[in-house]
């Protein structure tokens, strides 16, 4: 794999705009993000360029989204992670007693899927998490609709398996998000 995975930069928030607007036209986009294309295409530059500043390597540390570079600089792929502590506000799911990094905004370029993209993205986000010392991870968690195989097969892959809770998805579809977890090897 000659691509690299690495913290995009404050500076690349027209690539992190364009690479979450390329997300919100996959076809899996309706079980995979909580938005939609055109709510995201509406957003002024001010929202992009905070979203980048706040994900970027020296941004206020809670958040860091990875992306992979192809070696042309393309952005083929990438993932987000939130640190969440047990007392901080739940932005999504239910809250936890533990310190744990939340994965999400998870999308790899169908060109590129299968090649160990999405494998390279969720290795460095996780490496990421756990070489956190204060607050220290005691797991990495996500959500993944139940109507997502695909993707639930690559996190059980990866080594996340279900915890047993459940969310009603947004669009009172009556549909699921199920809750993923990794725990942190001892």
């Amino acid at each position: 794999m000659d691509y690299v995975v690495r913290v995009a930069r404050a500076d690349e928030w027209p690539q992190v705009r364009q690479l979450r607007l390329d997300a919100l036209q996959d076809p899996a986009a309706p079980v995979a993000f909580l938005e939609s294309y055109e709510d995201a295409a509406a957003k002024p530059d001010v929202f992009w360029q905070e979203r980048a500043a706040d994900a970027a390597e020296d941004g206020p540390g809670r958040v860091r989204q990875f992306v992979a570079e192809s070696p042309d600089g393309e952005w083929v792929g990438t993932v987000t992670v939130l640190v969440e502590s047990p007392d901080d506000e739940v932005r999504f799911g239910e809250s936890s007693p533990v310190h744990q990094a939340h994965l999400f905004g998870v999308f790899v370029r169908p060109e590129v899927r299968g090649t160990g993209v999405t494998d390279a993205l969720f290795r460095e986000a996780v490496a990421w998490a756990w070489s956190l010392s204060a607050p220290r991870m005691e797991r990495v968690r996500l959500y993944v609709h139940e109507k997502n195989p695909r993707a639930a097969a690559f996190y059980r892959k990866f080594g996340f398996v279900p915890s047993g809770r459940r969310i009603l998805a947004p669009g009172d579809r009556g549909e699921e998000e199920v809750e993923y977890v990794l725990g942190r090897a001892r």
